[in-house]
C-alpha cells in the first residue's frame, strides 16, 4: 500500500503522521512546491519510528511526481488554508487551480489511485477533481463530513457529559458554516436518543457549535484545524488500504441519490478498496431533507464560479 500525501503544510504532515503510526501503508510520499519542505517533514516523522513503533517509509519530494507513481491513495491538501473571518467558499479563486493541477498530475503516474480531497472549499474541489480528471465517481472522496461528524460528536459528548466513546452521530451536507445538516434526531448514546439526556435547547446550541466547528478553531489558532482533519484522512485512507466497508459521511458526486444530481456533497458512504462502495441513503426527516437540499443550492452556487 502506497500512499501520496500532497502538501506537507499542518494538515498533510498530521495526516502522514496518523497514516504511520496506524502502521497500515509500506510507504508515505508526502509532496510540496517548497523546496526541501517535504523532505524535512519525511525526515522527522522517520526520526519518530522508533519511538512511536511503526515501520512505514516516508518520504518527501519538491514537486516531482514521479516519486507518486504507482499510488493507491493520494490525499489533496494543498491550497491556502483559512484565516480568521474567512469563509471557505472565499479560497475558491486561488484552490481551484492549484487541485485541478495536482489531481491531473496524480493521475499521470497512478492511473488506478483513489483521490481524497481536503482542500477548501471541499465539496467544489472534489467536484472540480472529477471534471478534470474524468476518474468513475467511486474514486473520489471528499474528507469534509468525517470531520464534521468528529466536532459533532466531540460536541455532543461534552454537553452530555460523557465519554465520547459512548456517543453516534452523523452531519450530512455541505462542508461549510451554513451548509452542514447535524443529524440530531438521530444522534445517540449508547443507542439511547441524545434528545434522553439534553433539553430541545441544548441540541440547538450542539448543533450551532458544530456547524461553526471550523471557524471557531481557525479565530483560536489564526488558521485552519489540522490535528482533527489530518485524523478524519487517515481513517478513510485507512478503510481504503484495508477494504474494511466503514461508513463515514463524506462528499460524493450524486446521480439521483437523495433527490440530487451533478454535485458533490456529504452523504453517508462505505469505504473500502475501490473508493466509495456504496452511497447510503438514509430516511431522513422532512425537515432534514430540506437543509440537505437547502445547502446542495449553496454548493451549486460555489460549483458555478468555476466556471
Amino acid at each position: 500500500m502506497k500512499v501520496t500525501v500532497v502538501g506537507a503544510g499542518a494538515v498533510g504532515a498530521s495526516c502522514a503522521e496518523y497514516i504511520a503510526i496506524k502502521d497500515f501503508a509500506d510507504e508515505v510520499v508526502l509532496i510540496d512546491i517548497k523546496e526541501g519542505f517535504a523532505e524535512g517533514k519525511a525526515m522527522d516523522l522517520m526520526q519518530c519510528a522508533s519511538l512511536n513503533g511503526f515501520d512505514s517509509k516516508i518520504t518527501g519530494t519538491t514537486n516531482d511526481y514521479s516519486k507518486t507513481a504507482g499510488s493507491d491513495v493520494a490525499v489533496i491538501t494543498s491550497g491556502i488554508p483559512r484565516k480568521p473571518g474567512m469563509t471557505r467558499e472565499e479560497l475558491i479563486g486561488i484552490n481551484a487551480g492549484i487541485v485541478k493541477s495536482v489531481s491531473e498530475n496524480l493521475i499521470k503516474y497512478s492511473p488506478n489511485v483513489v483521490l481524497i480531497v481536503v482542500s477548501n472549499p471541499m465539496d467544489t474541489m472534489a467536484y472540480l477533481a472529477h471534471k478534470a480528471t474524468g476518474l468513475p465517481k467511486n474514486r473520489i472522496i471528499g474528507m469534509g463530513g468525517a470531520l464534521d461528524s468528529a466536532r459533532f460528536k466531540f460536541r455532543l459528548a461534552e454537553a452530555i457529559g460523557c465519554p465520547i466513546s459512548d456517543i453516534d452521530g452523523m452531519v450530512v451536507g455541505g462542508h461549510s458554516d451554513v451548509g452542514m445538516v447535524p443529524l440530531i434526531g438521530a444522534a445517540t448514546r449508547n443507542s439511547i436518543k441524545v434528545s434522553e439526556f439534553l433539553s430541545e435547547e441544548r441540541m440547538q446550541q450542539v448543533v450551532e457549535d458544530t456547524k461553526v466547528g471550523g471557524a471557531t478553531l481557525t479565530k483560536l489558532l489564526g488558521t485552519s484545524a489540522w490535528y482533527a482533519p489530518g485524523a478524519a484522512v487517515s481513517e478513510m485512507v485507512k478503510a481504503v488500504a484495508l477494504d474494511s466497508k466503514k461508513m463515514f459521511p463524506c462528499s460524493a458526486l450524486l446521480d439521483g441519490e437523495y433527490g440530487l444530481n451533478n454535485l458533490s456533497i456529504g452523504v453517508p458512504c462505505i469505504i473500502g478498496k475501490n473508493g466509495i462502495e456504496k452511497i447510503v441513503e438514509v430516511k431522513l426527516s422532512e425537515a432534514e431533507m430540506t437543509k440537505l437540499h437547502t445547502s446542495a443550492e449553496g454548493v451549486k452556487k460555489t460549483n458555478a464560479l468555476l466556471d
